[in-house]
């Protein structure tokens, strides 16, 4: 006879809640279940007559799936069964009683929360994934048991774009093996970065809770890495509980970081550099960190050896450097490539400013030599304006650029080795009212989410460009924001401000691609993030306003950016030639 593993619960005030297989079941459970979730399979224990049932269904792990054994009472003796090729999951799991449930009585605003409903839901759930480095699901065999009562899945639709911006799946244990205790449980919780509305993880949680509380089910499960405190804040602020429930997966690259630990130093390198760094220990290239706080690190294979910072590689000459980092050469080098740029001048305190700026109607300043948006003023269009400006950007560098300033959608194309590799247009930071909240507050709430969300890479400046934006608008940093009310707090969309990146890859227009390619080719450098400004990424007409010879390739996940990185450095390690 099949052993049953029961779950007791856990009650407020008591001590985290034990496994214990003293009490008969209630009824007979179907032997080894497997729940299928697209990304891979839930594996009930319980369902389970012995460790090396248990061990063997990890083993008949699919490729590239991801199959976690939950529920498991000697986790140990699991992994006994095959100690090179499984592990205990460090994770946490946490527990919510749904008999003492309430629903909120506030109104979700920006965003409805709804069910899967066509392919195209589950397209935009594994771009999604991919972007939240998670293992994306096998749209076919979710679409086919779309209709099963097993799972649900929940998903977050922003309401003024229809953008998704974020997804869970639930697991009925009643539908899915008859479970007794009537538990359920909550996997793969995601929100986009880009997401400018408040508690969507929040009410997609919540969405769940009241969805299998109308069920009757008894509480629902959720497990978390022990690292991720953010999920972890979310999941006390609902109620959880922690409960000593195990899970145990099988050792393969996807969980990989589960299992291994980096070297110190790798690990203090910033996303854009562990994302290499990360694809060249894969392909078994050796990892030597040079300087983690300047992203500096070299790539050793045979007796190949190249030093990178992030993606600028040896590869790239001083001279395509120099071409990029001086903007008015690279714009010099583009119009003489025959492509599109905007009117330009050196800033010199002259009355030819003010009258380029009057000629263009508005004007852009920068500083000749920057990055990551510093210095930058957009939109100027008033004397006293202008000048201000000027000497904000003499801040970052004692050249000034005052250039025509294009409307439109900003534009990030990745050029790697002569090909464009991924699009996405790149937009500023908003925030959303609320009827209470001040704009300050709300700032410095969106500041939290895109730090969380980009590993502290992306955060709003309060600064003088921001309250001159803000007051452009006719707002002020203590003002309330009316309910639903959007305001763009700077004009630049450059995602260590607090840009969103949204991506267009497949959108591009074949002229935008061929711009790009050209561009890259024009400054003679093998890996570069062009700047375009263009009415909509589907048309032909364009732009080009910067090349970035150090683009930061993590922002546009799940596009193959750091594969064609390193095919570039390591072509003997090319996996295809596409």
């Amino acid at each position: 006879m099949t052993r049953k593993y029961v779950v007791r619960a856990l009650r407020p005030g008591s001590q985290p809640m034990h496994l214990d297989e003293s009490q008969p079941d209630m009824r007979e459970m179907p032997p080894q279940v497997a729940v299928e979730c697209g990304w891979g399979r839930i594996l009930p224990a319980q369902t389970y007559e012995t460790p090396a049932d248990i061990a063997e269904a990890l083993l008949a792990e699919r490729p590239g799936q991801r199959d976690i054994a939950f529920y498991v009472l000697r986790p140990h003796l699991v992994v006994a069964h095959a100690p090179q090729r499984l592990f205990i999951d460090p994770s946490e799991s946490f527990r919510r009683h749904l008999g003492d449930y309430r629903p909120p009585s506030a109104t979700r605003r920006g965003f409805v929360i709804r069910r899967l409903r066509t392919r195209e839901d589950l397209e935009a759930i594994n771009a999604l994934f991919r972007g939240r480095q998670m293992v994306p699901v096998d749209i076919e065999r979710v679409w086919q048991e779309r209709t099963t009562r097993q799972t649900t899945w929940a998903i977050a639709e922003d309401g003024a774009t229809g953008e998704i911006i974020g997804a869970a799946i639930g697991v009925d244990h009643v539908e899915a093996f008859r479970d007794p205790q009537h538990g359920s449980s909550l996997w793969s919780l995601a929100v986009a970065p880009q997401a400018v509305h408040p508690g969507v993880g929040e009410a997609l949680v919540r969405y769940l809770l009241e969805h299998y509380q109308a069920r009757g089910r008894a509480w629902l499960d959720v497990s978390v890495l022990h690292d991720n405190a953010q999920a972890i804040a979310l999941y006390d602020k609902l109620g959880f509980q922690r409960v000593q429930v195990f899970a145990v997966k099988r050792c393969n690259a996807i969980n990989e970081p589960l299992y291994t630990q980096p070297a110190d130093d790798e690990r203090q390198l910033n996303v854009y550099a562990r994302l290499l760094t990360t694809e060249a220990r894969k392909r078994g290239i050796h990892v030597n960190v040079i300087d983690a706080a300047a992203g500096y690190f070299r790539l050793e294979m045979g007796g190949r050896s190249i030093v990178c910072r992030e993606s600028l590689s040896e590869l790239t000459s001083a001279v395509a450097m120099s071409r990029c980092q001086d903007k008015r050469v690279t714009l010099r080098l583009l119009r003489a490539a025959g492509l599109s740029t905007p009117l330009q001048r050196l800033a010199d305190g002259s009355a030819a400013d003010a009258q380029f700026m009057r000629d263009c109607g508005a004007v852009v300043v920068k500083p000749v030599e920057g990055e990551q948006g510093q210095g930058i003023s957009v939109n100027l269009s008033g004397a006293e304006e202008l000048a201000t400006a000027v000497e904000r950007a003499r801040a970052h560098c004692d050249r000034v650029l005052i250039e025509q300033f294009c409307p439109g959608m900003d534009l990030r194309v990745v050029v790697i080795d002569d090909r464009v590799v991924a699009a996405a247009v790149r937009r500023p930071p908003t925030v959303v009212g609320d009827g209470r909240s001040t704009i300050g507050a709300l700032i410095e709430k969106r500041s939290r989410r895109r730090q969380a969300a980009t590993d502290g890479e992306s955060r709003i400046p309060v600064d003088d460009e921001t309250r001159r934006c803000i007051g452009a608008q006719g707002y002020a940093l203590d003002d309330v924001l009316p309910p639903d009310r959007s305001l763009t707090v700077r004009n630049t969309a450059n995602l260590h401000t607090g840009g969103t990146i949204h991506d267009v890859t497949d959108a591009l227009h074949p002229a935008l691609r061929a711009a790009a390619e050209t561009a890259a080719r024009a400054l003679d450098i093998p890996v570069t993030g062009l700047d375009f400004i263009v009415p909509d990424p589907a048309e032909a007409t364009y732009v080009i306003i910067e090349a970035n010879e150090r683009p930061g390739l993590a922002n546009h996940e799940p596009h193959p950016t750091a594969e064609r990185f390193i095919d570039l450095l390591f072509p003997k390690t090319r996996k295809n030639t596409d």
